[in-house]
């Protein structure tokens, strides 16, 4: 796909890899460690050659992590999934995920079956496999990404970066209904902790607040 090379577009690009490598970067230390498990991985991990074309070996890569069993080898897979992600223009990432959309989605003919099956003999059991082939094999793959260092963040940029082109776009729309029945499963009120603010709070969080509420006067 041929790129618009004005200077808009040049601070729109170079702003959006910045974003998705920062957040690549940023990881506290737990996510130091997982990283650590995932590199020992990288041995025993089905990665393609580096010298293959990055969209290539993306889809190879996304196909690999989909048929990992590891945890260690399939976090290695993802970290380098979301590596290569990272190294692609913006154009080229929404592209490749437009494809990621259209491709991994359930296959119709067990769906259909399953539905035959559930309508001829309704069950937990029948019911159960009728979800299990529903489910897009899309969401499996947004679940795997996940175990890889940074993969939350680097998903929540992916999704913030898809949503300038559902119109032109629309299977990306699917990706993003994935993705939000995904976010709103791995996050909850059960996540937050409620505490004061005061002084002592960090200088980051009270300068955000002051921007916020700058149109109220702060008691």
């Amino acid at each position: 796909m041929r790129l618009l090379t004005g200077p808009d577009n040049q601070n729109n690009e170079t702003a959006s890899m910045a974003l998705f490598g920062h957040i690549r970067s940023a990881r506290p230390w737990l996510e130091r460690l997982w990283a650590t498990v995932a590199e020992r991985g990288r041995r025993f991990a089905p990665i393609p050659a580096a010298n293959i074309a990055p969209q290539e070996r993306a889809k190879l890569l996304a196909a690999s992590l989909l048929s990992e069993r590891g945890e260690a080898s399939g976090a290695a897979v993802a970290g380098e999934l979301l590596d290569v992600l990272a190294g692609l223009t913006s154009d080229q990432r929404v592209e490749l995920l437009n494809d990621f959309a259209e491709y991994f989605q359930p296959d119709l003919k067990a769906l259909e079956a399953a539905a035959k099956a559930y309508l001829a003999a309704p069950s937990a059991a029948a019911a159960a496999l009728l979800a299990q082939h529903a489910e897009p094999p899309l969401q499996e793959l947004l679940r795997r990404i996940n175990m890889a260092p940074g993969g939350t963040p680097a998903l929540v940029a992916l999704r913030k970066e898809l949503q300038a082109h559902f119109a032109t776009r629309p299977a990306l729309k699917l990706l993003d209904a994935d993705m939000r029945h995904l976010f709103s499963s791995w996050f909850n009120r059960g996540f937050l902790t409620l505490r004061r603010i005061d002084w002592q709070t960090s200088a980051a969080i009270l300068e955000k607040l002051i921007a916020y509420e700058a149109v109220h006067e702060i008691q």
